[in-house]
């Protein structure tokens, strides 16, 4: 895909630079939005998954809703496969970011806007010259709409849980709804960071407002209520298969038990899993080892043939092959690297 070149404004520096008006025109990031970041601060992309790929954010559930800042460089953001259970929208500010889930990898440009898909196992992907400043908005459904929630309110949740195809949902530069989105990240940014009175009450307003121009931008008129339950149901028909790999990854599972775990046949877990984690159980396994592989080489003194013993490798050169297919070098290259 081509590349937009994005002048940034650099925290550190202060630099002033003249900042485009129109993120639909130029594919930039609005003024608006851009002026309400400049002010705050963007952290290192860093955090911590369980064996799963599990990331878990401490939500209040009274207001169970987060905006993170998060600033990626090249090799310097945490890597792997992660999952969650909260709703997640994710807008890069400057340059190009790439983001895998599943099989599939997209790309996006400066202001554009991805829906992630939250139980799919996703990362962000490395490469030369990768530097961006990301503003991730993360809520649980029930924030929105729960079974006891007036009936259209669900509407607000469809652009995350219903989808044509395996397309994913992302806002691109030529939408016409994506200036008036970047305006309701805005007014989040101000509101969630300021802490003012009733914020509470703000943000929730605000992230409707974002919420009901992404299902304006991804409405379909032939969706139901029902569909979008069926969807959460068949989704946490595998939670029973996650939690079995978090405690035994380093054993491995046949397809015949996991059927088993989920209470389904053999054709409708391998049709369902492959749906919800973009990926078959065998990949699935080997990125939770891999995952776990990769924080025992920065957290213990393990041998790498030790830690290919204990994350369910059949030996070193076994981990070897499967760590460098995933994040690009062997593990004792990767343990160099953090130990410097």
């Amino acid at each position: 895909m081509p590349s937009n070149r994005v002048t940034t404004r650099n925290q550190s520096t202060k630099k002033k630079v003249k900042v485009p008006t129109s993120s639909a025109s130029t594919g930039f990031v609005d003024s608006w939005l851009w002026d309400k970041a400049a002010e705050l601060p963007f952290e290192p992309h860093r955090i911590r998954m369980d064996q799963t790929g599990r990331y878990d954010e401490a939500l209040d559930r009274e207001f169970p809703f987060v905006v993170r800042l998060f600033h990626f460089r090249h090799k310097d953001y945490t890597p792997g496969w992660t999952w969650h259970e909260r709703l997640e929208v994710f807008l890069p500010l400057d340059g190009a970011t790439r983001m895998r889930m599943g099989q599939q990898e997209i790309e996006l440009q400066a202001g554009e806007i991805l829906i992630v898909d939250n139980l799919r196992l996703h990362m962000t992907v490395d490469f030369p010259g990768f530097e961006s400043r990301v503003i991730v908005v993360s809520f649980l459904p029930e924030f929105v709409y729960s079974l006891g929630s007036p009936s259209h309110y669900y509407f607000f949740l469809l652009p995350f849980y219903l989808r044509r195809s395996d397309t994913p949902h992302v806002v691109r530069q030529n939408s016409p709804f994506l200036p008036q989105m970047h305006r309701s990240i805005g007014e989040l940014l101000r509101c969630y960071f300021e802490r003012s009175v009733y914020f509470q009450a703000g943000c929730k307003a605000h992230l409707l407002t974002l919420l009901y121009l992404l299902a304006q931008q991804f409405r379909s008129a032939d969706v139901l209520r029902s569909e979008l339950i069926r969807q959460q149901e068949r989704a946490a028909k595998l939670r029973p298969v996650f939690e079995y790999v978090a405690g035994n990854f380093a054993e491995g599972l046949t397809l015949k038990k996991a059927a088993a775990l989920a209470n389904m046949s053999l054709p409708q877990f391998i049709k369902l899993f492959k749906r919800v984690a973009g990926m078959t159980l065998v990949s699935y396994l080997t990125h939770v080892r891999l995952s776990h592989a990769f924080r025992l080489l920065k957290e213990s003194s393990l041998t790498i043939a030790e830690v290919a013993f204990q994350t369910g490798f059949s030996d070193q050169s076994h981990l070897d092959r499967r760590f460098k297919a995933a994040f690009g070098q062997v593990p004792s290259a990767v343990r160099k690297q953090l130990n410097s």
